[in-house]
């Protein structure tokens, strides 16, 4: 393995035009060690069966993407909910990563109340944290930049999030570090502090910031050095906070998808080199 990738994480969504028996191979190719999957494209191909392929290439899985979507008001939704998050917890133990990342949700249709949707959240995390602790699995809360907090995610920045966490023990609850999404926070290099001395730090991900921002936003998330983020300077604040884990790459990019994933995939691994090694 090359040593320079040595905690290079390849999201599964950074090159989602790839099968996962295709980025495998890739990664096996390229020296990459550690994949980050998602719950839709691993269920597809079949959690189990995900599971043998993976670990008989001997890759690491360093997080799961989501779980989370915790705020709905009608019990119903939050049975649901529920459920979904313990079956997400149960396919992380499955595929091996100790790690879920939560994208905790936006606001119901209707409200207006983030004070309430963050104390649903705190709600079902008393109820998820011991069952995921039981399986060997942390959950990692995401904030989401603010102009997500209306629909997918009203945890905005590391403070919120840790506010959240900091209401379990840390083996059950942490968080997860995006440069996307806190970049823009004065307030976060001390967080990360905060999150590292309770060692809450279960994800560190890189993906830069590029203007304009596509329509819809999701998918506005730019390939490492193309942006506004000094990736190398935030690496910096995490491993000051003793962070020594997985580094993922999670980008969401049209632009990305729309090429031959092996080489975004090679292109990837040298911007990680480049930019954060």
């Amino acid at each position: 393995m090359n040593d320079s990738l040595r905690r290079f994480s390849i999201n599964q969504m950074t090159v989602k035009q790839l099968s996962l028996p295709e980025l495998v191979d890739a990664c096996l190719e390229l020296g990459v060690p550690g994949v980050g999957l998602w719950r839709e494209p691993v269920r597809q191909y079949g959690v189990a069966a995900a599971a043998e392929l993976v670990r008989g290439a001997g890759l690491a899985v360093t997080t799961l993407c989501r779980g989370g979507f915790l705020t709905a008001i009608d019990p119903g939704e939050r049975a649901r909910a529920l459920d979904d998050n313990r079956a997400a917890v149960e396919e992380a133990a499955t595929l091996g990563t100790d790690t879920l990342v939560l994208v905790s949700g936006g606001l119901p249709a209707g409200s207006k109340d983030l004070h309430g949707a963050r104390e649903r959240i705190a709600d079902a995390l008393a109820v998820l944290g011991p069952y995921a602790a039981e399986h060997g699995v942390r959950l990692a809360i995401e904030p989401l930049h603010p102009m997500f907090a209306s629909d997918r995610c009203v945890v905005s920045t590391l403070t919120q999030a840790l506010d959240l966490a900091e209401r379990f023990p840390a083996e059950q609850v942490g968080v997860t570090v995006d440069t996307y999404h806190i970049w823009w926070d004065d307030q976060a290099p001390a967080q990360i502090a905060r999150a590292g001395a309770q060692g809450r730090i279960h994800t560190f991900q890189l993906a830069d910031w590029t203007t304009p921002l596509p329509e819809g936003v999701l998918n506005g998330r730019g390939q490492l050095g193309d942006g506004s983020v000094d990736m190398r300077e935030w690496k910096g604040y995490v491993e000051a906070a003793g962070y020594t884990g997985p580094i993922e790459v999670e980008l969401f990019n049209e632009a990305l998808w729309a090429r031959d994933g092996r080489e975004v995939l090679t292109e990837t691994a040298r911007r990680f080199v480049e930019h954060a090694g």
